[in-house]
């Protein structure tokens, strides 16, 4: 039910159509090159339109854009203190298990610290910060059909943790004992 925003309070029986989905993230940062370092180095995106050095759009596959990054109102600014409201994490997903083990990897070998990794029945994910301290999800959906439900048929997730090297495992050639310690 969707809730009004001054009361907090549901208003009755609008559901949103099955087709929408989240087009795009935009995000505000204190680096643009820092900030392209890591979406596109470590992460794999393709910029797709740059402002100069206010903003950039970029994409995976050739979408006019995923991901926004500007410095509008934020160019050498700082995190948001801790306690404060604001996005809690930008979600990516990847095709198979295969691909999300390659981001790992990426991410490992760009010395980027983890903040964790679950499987959550639904999916496995990995969990890290971005140069400006915006959190990112890293994961890949398992099939619905495989999706943990109750007995009545509704959906059960959960939090376990989710093995890394055996998630690693899946490229084959990943140097496992230089791999991350499991979360």
């Amino acid at each position: 039910m969707a809730r009004s925003r001054k009361s907090g309070k549901a208003n009755p029986a609008y559901v949103i159509d099955a087709r929408a989905h989240i087009g795009h993230v935009h995000l505000k940062v204190s680096n643009i090159e820092r900030t392209l370092g890591f979406y596109c180095g470590v992460l794999g995106f393709e910029v797709t339109q740059r402002f100069g050095d206010s903003a950039a759009f970029l994409s995976a596959g050739g979408y006019h854009h995923h991901l926004a990054v500007n410095t509008w109102e934020s160019l050498g600014g700082s995190p948001p203190p801790a306690g404060t409201t604001g996005l809690y994490h930008t979600a990516i997903v990847y095709p198979t298990r295969a691909a999300l083990a390659e981001a790992l990897r990426r991410v490992i070998g760009a010395g980027i610290g983890l903040d964790g990794a679950a499987d959550h029945g639904v999916s496995e994910s990995i969990y890290l910060r971005d140069p400006d301290e915006n959190g990112v999800e890293l994961y890949c959906d398992r099939p619905k059909e495989l999706w943990p439900r109750t007995a009545d048929g509704k959906l059960a997730m959960y939090t376990r943790p989710l093995n890394l090297h055996k998630l690693l495992s899946e490229l084959g050639d990943a140097p496992l004992s230089e791999g991350p310690r499991d979360l």
